[in-house]
């Protein structure tokens, strides 16, 4: 697989501002279209989503995908036909496999304050599925050190998902580096920056902004900044074309 590498600014995402929603797309979601961004490997939806208080999404349907949304800051009330119901707050994942059919909402219960979360959608490894829904608290963040959030097997307190993706966090201090090597062939990595800057591979990336790359079994990101920084990698399985 030859190095292809695809560089998204915060500023080149695609924007949504529907007043009580406020949301930035790193791929093509919805009403906007992007031939360029249409995922990246079974990585399909990437939304930085900010929601005002007392508003949200009433109850649609999914079928056939894996919907994980990680709070950023704020409060997240969800509710599904599985009979669940509970309010996810600030570093909470939740975890949906819609499989064979769910319907859900989700609203900000907070009055006087927005919600801020990343919603990721990832195609499952298959169709059909019973859906399930779990949710956790992201606990273990280790100042320069990966913290395992994704993974197939659930392993090191991670959210088990259907599909052979990891997704790892990093706070990294100032003026510090960390390596990533992944153990297999045909695999990329997507970077998400969620707060300062870094640079990996030769690419300066500040809030916001991402990154793919095929094609390299390892990568090291560096904070020469001199604030901390806050970063997402999924290692994820990719085609033989690569991007």
């Amino acid at each position: 697989m030859t190095i292809a590498k695809q560089l998204t600014r915060s500023e080149e995402r695609m924007h949504s501002d529907l007043g009580w929603l406020n949301s930035h797309h790193s791929f093509s979601f919805g009403g906007h279209y992007d031939p360029d961004r249409m995922g990246f490997g079974p990585l399909r939806v990437v939304n930085d989503d900010r929601v005002a208080p007392g508003d949200g999404f009433p109850e649609h349907p999914h079928r056939d995908m894996e919907i994980i949304s990680i709070v950023l800051d704020g409060q997240l009330e969800h509710q599904d036909s599985l009979g669940n119901g509970r309010v996810i707050q600030t570093g909470d994942i939740q975890y949906i496999s819609a499989g064979s059919g769910v319907v859900h909402s989700e609203f900000n219960p907070s009055e006087d304050q927005p919600v801020h979360f990343m919603q990721i959608w990832i195609e499952p490894n298959a169709q059909g599925l019973e859906p399930r829904y779990e949710d956790q608290q992201i606990i273990g963040e280790t100042d320069n050190e990966w913290k395992l959030i994704l993974s197939p097997d659930g392993r090191d307190d991670s959210m088990a998902i259907r599909q052979d993706v990891e997704l790892r966090t990093v706070q990294l201090a100032s003026a510090t580096s960390i390596h990533y090597e992944t153990k297999r062939k045909g695999r990329g990595f997507w970077l998400f920056v969620l707060e300062g800057g870094i640079s990996a591979d030769g690419n300066d990336l500040g809030k916001g902004d991402s990154l793919a790359i095929s094609g390299l079994e390892h990568l090291d990101l560096v904070n020469a900044t001199h604030e901390s920084a806050k970063v997402m990698l999924f290692d994820l399985p990719l085609t033989p074309d690569g991007l």
